[in-house]
């Protein structure tokens, strides 16, 4: 892969840093955050806010992907993500993603400002997205997932879980490279926590540099998730912000390029430690 790449007139160069990207749920019932920030004026105060806290990406969400969290329909999805874009877009220079699995919300955000896709299903949802990506020539994120968020709990029976992630992901770059992105527009990631449990979401973080050899940058979204929960006996999500730390730090170590973070001013210096020591 090319060590750089830019998106909006910032340039990232892969393995200098780390970078952070923000969480924005514009959602009622995301698993840590759900309705904080589901009205337009919350949600630009946010990204504002993780902006000046360092965010180098702020990812917003209009469909929950939590265990069990029911589909809502593409109009609802369009309607809560553009209305925040749309308001968003001029206030704030960072390149922004949409977090979604439908092409057509992939289109219309893209037309309203946002610079990269990240889709939890790598591609494998919609039939669309990936040639509507390579139309539009952004940056897509590629997620390892099995089954749906609505059944992927129960589908955590793997043989080999990292050689079945690198596959995974393997097929679907070279998917997305059949459907015309550009190499150095896929970023992929292993998926802590869909359809992995808690020992599988451990030893993602050991073998990280397996997936180096697919030549991708690597994003890792560990942010309060319950394998933390677990592991601090700590049922509030937002009260696992240190346990989130340590995770960030292991993740930098064992090689990633990108950590998805709610807690953006904590883990900038969590980052900023852990690359002076790692890299």
């Amino acid at each position: 892969m090319s060590n750089q790449l830019m998106i909006r007139e910032r340039c990232f160069i892969w393995g200098q840093r780390t970078y952070l990207m923000g969480i924005l749920n514009v959602t009622p019932d995301s698993f840590s955050d759900g309705g904080k920030f589901n009205t337009v004026s919350a949600a630009l105060n946010q990204a504002q806010a993780m902006v000046a806290a360092g965010a180098d990406i702020i990812d917003i969400g209009g469909q929950s992907t939590r265990p069990g969290a029911e589909q809502i329909t593409l109009t609802e999805e369009l309607d809560r993500v553009l209305s925040v874009l749309q308001v968003i877009r001029p206030e704030i220079a960072i390149p922004i993603s949409v977090d979604t699995t439908r092409a057509n919300v992939a289109k219309a955000a893209v037309l309203s400002g946002a610079d990269i896709v990240n889709d939890i299903s790598g591609g494998t949802f919609d039939s669309e997205m990936l040639s509507t990506v390579a139309n539009l020539d952004v940056p897509i994120m590629l997620m390892h997932i099995r089954g749906t968020p609505q059944t992927m709990q129960q589908q955590t029976d793997y043989q080999d879980l990292i050689g079945d992630i690198y596959s995974f992901l393997s097929q679907q770059i070279n998917a997305a490279i059949a459907a015309g992105i550009k190499h150095d527009n896929i970023i992929i990631d292993p998926g802590i926590g869909f359809a992995k449990n808690y020992e599988q979401n451990l030893e993602i973080f050991r073998r990280l540099q397996t997936l180096k050899a697919l030549n991708c940058p690597i994003l890792v979204g560990a942010s309060r998730k319950s394998f933390i929960g677990k592991i601090l006996n700590q049922p509030d999500p937002q009260a696992r912000v240190w346990g989130t730390a340590a995770a960030c730090s292991a993740a930098i170590f064992y090689g990633a390029d990108i950590l998805r973070v709610h807690d953006v001013s904590e883990m900038r210096e969590v980052a900023l430690v852990a690359d002076a020591i790692y890299r």
